[in-house]
């Protein structure tokens, strides 16, 4: 099988995807509404903030439109509001993943609340509060029959962590679920054991896209002889048999990891959604971007890969990204981009 992605890349709109002159934008999920226009669900945060720990503080899901899949993308309106802080996504949502199924869409993210005052342009947070908050992820789920909202948010997590002593006791992240058509539902998830420690990845399994959800391993689902090998940002989804995932190639210390470029995408398949092969040719996407004007960049991040599908195929590849030298070394702008697929 010849990998579904690495050969289809096109030429990316230079003008393409979704941008914001005075915001960061990350993450980026789309789907085609009822009224056939595409709907992007990304993340965003003022840009006078900065790009350092106030997305755990500040950040909003907000949604875009545009009547191509290309875009250019319009921003039209924020998702959800801050609410009562006794809620575990009150303050601050992020990381958005759509899905359809059964005349309903599934809104997929996590969200923190968090004690103290709301962080604010130009303040200092210390490291201590800022990993705290980190640790106070959970996933959330939002539902409407309208791409349009409203949205009705679940009031609380999808997935709790586990009891201390579990690889997953800290923390539920960067949710993606593969809707299958009876309904039965499989997430990946992302967790830790302790502070700082290497962030792995989960798969729980649900009889409807809402849940209850219940995990079908004990252990991370990708292990590596190497321990400088780690992928995260898990793209999962279901088709001819299989369930397929595109992940971020995050090694460390110059290790090559799996692809030999560090933040490229990584392509595995699974019959079980717990024991995963990757492909022979596991390279998916490069940070080095062919545009269509004939141009090409070396992006410093490719990040949160997801894909828009039609007919049950995947046609485009979205990413977060940014311009700069160095990875996470941002030229003041961050965007959502898009790759058609041939």
């Amino acid at each position: 099988m010849q990998n579904p992605i690495y050969h289809r890349l096109s030429p990316a709109p230079k003008n393409g995807g979704f941008r914001m002159e005075d915001y960061y934008i990350w993450c980026g999920s789309a789907i085609q509404g009822e009224d056939g226009k595409y709907h992007l669900f990304a993340s965003r945060w003022r840009k006078e903030l900065g790009f350092g720990a106030q997305w755990l503080f500040n950040c909003e899901i907000v949604r875009a439109v545009s009547d191509t899949p290309e875009g250019p993308y319009q921003f039209a309106e924020v998702v959800f509001e801050r609410r009562d802080r006794s809620y575990f996504d009150a303050l601050n949502q992020h990381n958005p993943s759509i899905r359809y199924w059964n005349g309903t869409y599934y809104l997929y993210y996590f969200g923190t609340s968090y004690g103290g005052p709301i962080p604010t342009a130009g303040e200092t947070i210390p490291s201590g509060r800022a990993l705290e908050v980190w640790n106070r992820k959970r996933i959330g789920l939002a539902t409407s029959k309208s791409i349009y909202g409203p949205w009705q948010r679940r009031d609380t997590p999808l997935l709790e962590p586990r009891n201390p002593g579990h690889w997953d006791c800290t923390i539920t992240t960067n949710p993606s679920a593969a809707i299958l058509p009876d309904g039965t539902t499989y997430m990946i998830y992302k967790s830790r054991e302790y502070a700082d420690a290497t962030l792995q990845l989960g798969i729980a399994k649900a009889p409807r896209p809402d849940g209850p959800f219940e995990r079908l391993s004990d252990e991370p689902i990708f292990r590596f002889d190497n321990e400088d090998f780690h992928v995260e940002d898990p793209y999962l989804w279901y088709g001819d048999g299989l369930f397929h995932v595109l992940m971020k190639d995050d090694y460390k210390n110059n290790s090559g990891g799996l692809t030999g470029e560090w933040g490229a995408g990584v392509y595995a398949t699974s019959k079980d959604c717990i024991h995963w092969d990757l492909h022979p040719n596991p390279l998916s996407y490069t940070r080095n971007v062919s545009w269509d004007d004939g141009s090409t960049s070396l992006q410093c991040n490719l990040e949160r890969p997801n894909l828009l599908f039609h007919e049950g195929r995947p046609t485009h590849l979205f990413l977060a990204t940014g311009n700069g030298n160095e990875a996470w070394e941002f030229d003041g702008v961050t965007w959502n981009m898009v790759i058609p697929l041939k």
